[in-house]
């Protein structure tokens, strides 16, 4: 594995990990995470893909330097300019959660053409719900309780960042958060290393998106793997989902929760495999 680091296109130093050989995978991550979250992928994949795992800006323990407070449309910036580092014309995706959200975002601002192959991975296009959408958070996530949500992250940005993954539709995680289990306590650690205010700024533009009209112009092969215990959505989010995109192949994960991948890494990696076996729409 070699860990590099390149330049974006504003000066801010990008660091990604890079294993394996042959056609690229690029693996975005979730929000508060880092390019870590899809090591148990490695063993599988890198043997015949070349994975490249970028920490998104504000995230991996990487302190900013030219941007302190980065938005979603940032972050999309960076996929093309990582692209354009490596020399890579077109790339299978996979966008974990807030990797999801920035992949919509880059397929937003810069279209399909330098992407053969995508996989969204237990996430909504929209996060706030209303009484148009309640496809979001919990199903139940409005304007008032994302502002709650933005006060307790102000307060305690460890614990709130705990309490939105414990307390949503995942009762284990209720239950085992409220035991103060050694996973839960690891992962209060390793928040120690996000900036909050950074990651706030982030996660309050994150919130403010939609991306349902991005769906259907999604025009190449796409995987969606949801956990049918998922923190924050519903079997309804993800059929939405899947009906919007036109070459959608939807994945249930049974018991998992919002990493299915993570959860059963074999199986994701199969399917993955799978989806990039099969023909790629022309570019």
């Amino acid at each position: 594995m070699t860990h590099d680091t390149i330049t974006a296109d504003d000066g801010e130093q990008l660091h990604v990990h890079i294993t394996g050989s042959g056609p690229p995978i690029l693996l975005l991550h979730g929000w508060t995470s880092s390019h870590a979250a899809f090591s148990p992928l490695l063993e599988q994949l890198s043997k015949t893909f070349l994975l490249l795992r970028p920490d998104a800006r504000g995230h991996g323990g990487h302190a900013l330097t030219v941007t302190p407070a980065p938005d979603v449309k940032r972050l999309a910036s960076d996929i093309i300019n990582l692209l354009d580092h490596y020399g890579i014309d077109r790339v299978a995706a996979v966008g974990h959660s807030m990797g999801a959200l920035t992949l919509w975002q880059c397929l937003r601002d810069f279209g399909m053409a330098r992407f053969s192959h995508v996989a969204f991975i237990d996430q909504s296009p929209k996060l706030l719900t209303d009484a148009t959408w309640q496809g979001g958070i919990y199903g139940d996530f409005d304007s008032d309780r994302a502002q709650r949500l933005v006060d307790d992250l102000e307060a305690d940005f460890a614990e709130a960042v705990l309490r939105l993954v414990a307390f949503g539709l995942n009762d284990k995680a209720r239950a085992s958060y409220l035991r103060n289990s050694s996973g839960w306590r690891a992962v209060r650690e390793s928040l120690q290393a996000i900036h909050p205010p950074t990651a706030i700024a982030i996660w309050k533009n994150l919130v403010a998106a939609d991306y349902r009209d991005v769906l259907p112009t999604i025009k190449v092969p796409t995987l969606l793997a949801y956990g049918t215990c998922s923190n924050f959505y519903t079997e309804a989010t993800a059929r939405f989902v899947a009906e919007q995109i036109p070459q959608a192949r939807l994945s249930f994960y049974e018991g998992a929760d919002h990493g299915p991948h993570l959860a059963q890494p074999e199986r994701f990696a199969q399917e993955l495999v799978r989806l990039m076996d099969g023909p790629a729409a022309q570019p």
